[in-house]
Order: structure tokens, then sequence, then C-alpha cells
């Protein structure tokens, strides 16, 4: 950027200054191997009630009330001579999102893509309803921003079927509405549907679901997060300026959306100029303090591109092919970048998402390394963007991790790792059923050495319960050690009189004489 010479452009030079800041957006990232086919998919999600019993006028609504998520779907397709797609065809589809049985004309558009009709005829790369390319391939879900269509990243999602991926979206609604709400109820209907996306893409014939990834922009970038934290088949993130760096209050409130805990990689696209994580605190909620996403994000890899002359809305595809975006825009755009570099700026924002997918999601040695490369060395231009890479650090005090490192150290040092877990993490609590339910899985399975050291974590724990030391005298029992089996059934009773079980069991165990003639040998009072 040479901000001297633009100040006292004349004649030519003002000229050409002219033509970039008006430069219709085109996305020239060279597509993939695979030619792109879209599939629209009218479909319910019949788990969640989306409309009232009532319409408008008070009477009875007639038609179907479950929750309505015009599902798109990108994928590698056939190669074929079909028409490819124009932006106007993502338009009408605006029209049926609520409503799949709505007819729309092909000159029909909302007002809402009005500012788009320069565009409407522009091609983009995918072929409607194109067979299927062989194979199965990877699936990323795609998360819009506040109350925003599902094709609004078209390019992006496109872009990623190119080079192999299957790459599904729904539009941004609201828990009951058409409008996304801005708090935990909207957030967490997201997530669902995000969640819904994921079983859905189970079912086609062309996926393999082994490691889902999660992307989102805006609205989206925080209810990945909320999808992530309770859905463990997301193995993967990554946030076009995600608001789960701008609502921290939101986070918090969740109790569960924990960035501190997630094990997972992310990849963050932020605006340039604002460096929330040195000043680490709020900005649309103050008051609502939480905790700063990327700062907490330290047991999963962390790379964060920050785009230096992007706007906001300039993550979005749609959102740049847009005039009326771009009227408002004028007072928000960064020093003397244009429109042009906002072309150039979105070029590179796809680019990282698909190396870090193929980093991630693919394991592709070669992507990995060029993550870590600085944007010099991969060839960015000067003054648009910086990029970081932070290793994963540390274990994380949830339940898997729990699990995972009793596995490497051994069963018998269960109680001392949970004790660690807890002063890392005091929050961190298993109750005394779920530890129990854990040792019968373990019996379960035969593994009854590891079911004992389970049983005696959940004794330390809750010393009072008799319940504990029933499980753990089974456990001995089944292990044929019938003299502890006898001492921790009774001191069951000891602790619940009223445990009939352990009556009978002792009975069992002080019964008559064994093969041998003689008394068992149990412990009487």
């Amino acid at each position: 950027m040479f901000r001297t010479l633009a100040c006292f452009a004349i004649g030519p030079l003002a000229i050409v200054a002219a033509a970039q800041s008006t430069q219709r957006f085109q996305f020239t990232e060279r597509p993939g191997p695979h030619a792109v086919g879209l599939k629209v998919v009218p479909q319910y999600d019949y788990s969640r009630t989306w409309r009232s019993t009532a319409d408008e006028l008070g009477q009875p609504y007639a038609g179907e009330r479950a929750r309505p998520l015009q599902t798109l779907i990108w994928y590698p397709a056939a190669r074929s001579g079909g028409t490819t797609v124009t932006v106007h065809d993502y338009a009408i589809l605006r029209l049926t999102e609520t409503d799949f049985d709505k007819k729309a004309t092909a000159t029909d558009f909302s007002p809402q893509d009005s500012g788009r009709k320069g565009a409407f005829h522009d091609h983009l790369l995918a072929v409607r309803d194109a067979s299927l390319e062989p194979g199965r391939f990877p699936v990323v879900i795609y998360a819009p921003s506040f109350s925003n269509v599902s094709w609004e990243n078209a390019d992006l999602c496109e872009y990623l079927a190119s080079y192999g991926y299957v790459v599904l979206a729904s539009p941004d609604m609201g828990a009951t509405t058409r409008g996304m709400t801005g708090d935990l109820a909207g957030i967490e209907a997201q997530a669902r549907d995000i969640s819904f996306l994921i079983g859905y893409a189970s079912t086609l014939p062309n996926t393999n679901i082994s490691e889902i990834a999660v992307g989102g922009f805006s609205w989206g970038g925080i209810s990945n997060l909320f999808a992530a934290a309770r859905d463990n088949r997301i193995k993967t993130l990554f946030a076009l300026d995600g608001s789960m760096r701008y609502f921290p209050g939101l986070i918090k409130q969740s109790g569960y959306a924990r960035p501190d805990l997630m094990r997972i990689p992310l990849l963050f696209f932020t605006q340039g100029d604002i460096s929330l994580e040195e000043r680490d605190e709020p900005v649309n909620d103050p008051g609502q303090v939480g905790p700063n996403a990327l700062n907490a994000w330290t047991h999963g890899d962390l790379v964060t591109v920050r785009m230096l002359g992007l706007t906001h809305g300039e993550f979005s595809s749609m959102f740049q092919r847009d005039e009326n975006f771009w009227k408002r825009n004028e007072r928000t755009m960064k020093a003397d970048y244009t429109r042009a570099d906002g072309i150039t700026g979105y070029a590179w924002v796809a680019r990282y998402t698909l190396h870090f997918l193929d980093a991630y999601v693919k394991h592709d040695a070669a992507a990995m390394e060029w993550l870590k490369k600085t944007p010099a060395e991969n060839g960015a231009p000067l003054h648009f963007l910086t990029a970081g890479y932070r290793a994963a650090s540390g274990t994380p005090a949830t339940f898997d991790a729990l699990r995972e490192e009793v596995h490497r150290a051994g069963f018998d040092h269960a109680t001392e790792i949970y004790a660690a877990f807890q002063k890392q993490d005091p929050t961190f609590k298993l109750d005394e059923g779920f530890i129990n339910q854990w040792g019968y899985e373990l019996m379960s399975a035969k593994h009854l050495i590891e079911a004992i050291h389970v049983f005696q974590l959940n004794v330390s724990l809750y010393p009072n319960s008799g319940n504990v030391y029933d499980s753990l005298a089974e456990g001995y029992m089944s292990s044929g050690d019938k003299q502890r089996a006898i001492e921790f059934y009774k001191k069951s009773l000891e602790k619940d009189p009223s445990n009939g079980n352990a009556k009978d069991k002792l009975k069992e165990l002080e019964g008559p004489a064994d093969q041998d003639g003689k008394l068992n040998g149990a412990i009487r009072r």
C-alpha cells in the first residue's frame, strides 16, 4: 500500500484507483482436480418443533411444524457438460428456505439480494445435481453468519469440494424464527443444526465421516464451538472472524462451551485491527466477562491468521458481491485497502482454509509444513496478513483426558491422576454414579483388575456411600478374591444397613462348606 501517493493521485493514477475501488468480486483461486456438484435437499429435523400451533391469524397451523433445514451439499462430481450455477440461482434459494412448497420463477429474488443484481449472471463452479464422483470424501459442515443464508460463502464451499470435500450447510435460523436471536437459545439452535447435518452426512453414499470439520463465519463461528463442545464427532474447527472471539459472556453463560478444554485444532481468521488477545476483554458484550477463546485454546493446535485489510463482512464472498454492503462499508474500510484488495484477501482465506483441512483432516504432511511457514514464505503479498502457529500443550481436565492418562500411567494410579486433574481445574468433578458406571463397563469387558482400581477411586472420593463399597466388593468377588469381597460387603452394610444386595452376597460368600468340607473362611461378626 502507498498511502502517500494515493493522497495526491491525479490523472491516470486517479483513474486506476477509482477502477480498483469499484472492482466487482471474482473468486481468483484455481479450483482443484474435481468437478463440483450441488444438491439442494429440503428436509426437516423432526426432533424439534419450529412453528407454533397457531398461525398469524390465531388459527390452528395446518402445515408441517418441524424445523425446516434447506440443506445445500457441494461435492466432488463426475465431469459433465452441464451449466454451472449462477449467483441468481443461489439467490432464488432464499425464497424457499422455510417454505419448501413455494414456487419461485427464474426472475424472482428477495429484496435482500437486490445489491447483487449486477452479479446475478456470474457463474460459479457447481453444476446442479451433477452425478457423484466415485469414492468417499471427508465432510465439512459450514455454519453461516447471523440470520444469513447457507450460500453466503458458496465460493469457498465449492472450492473445498473441488479439492475432495463434501460440504454441507443450512441457513442460520433462530430456535423458532427465521431470524437468528443473539442469545444462548439462538447459538444452541444453530449448534444442533450442525449436529443434524453431521448425522445426515453419515447417510450419504460419498462421505467419509471418520473426521468431521466444522467451519463458520461470524455467528456461525461461535455456534461451531458450542457444537464441538457437545459433539465429539467434530475433530477440526475453523472460523472466519468468528463470534466466539467477541461474545465471551455467552460462552461463560453456557457452562459447557469451554475453550480451555478443547483438544481439537482451530484455524481462526481475525480482522487485523482488533487485538482482543492482548487486551483479553470483551467487545460486544461489555460487563459479561468470559474466556478469551483464542488465549484459552491451549490444548489444541491453534493457527491464527490476521487479515490486515479485511473488514468483517469481506469474509463472505456474497457480501463482497453486494453493492449495498459496499455502500454501508465505506466508513469501515481499513486504511487505503480497496475492493480489489478484498478479493485478494478472500483468496488467501480460502487458501489457508484448504491447507488447514488438508493438514488436519487428510493428514497431509506437506500441508502441515505450509501452515507453519510465514506468509511471505508461502508467497503472500506484503501487508495483507500475518499468521501464527501454536502447538497444543498440556492435558485438559476432562473425562476423556482422564481415561487416556489413566490408561497411559496405569489404573493403579487412577486416584492420584484424578487428584492432579482437580488441582489443575477445581471445577472438574465426576459424580459417584458416573465413576461406578465406568467400573461396571470395565467389568463387563472382563477388565477386572482395572475395574477394581476404578471402584477404589470411587471409595476414596465418596467414603460415606454404601454403594461404592458394594461395587468394590462385587469387583473383588468377580476376580475370585472372596476375603476382600466379604470385607467390603460388610463395609457397605456399615454405611447402609438397608443394602439387601450386600446381605444376600454375604450369605452366599459365608455359606455352607466348600467342596473340601471346610468353611469358606468368611469373617464373621
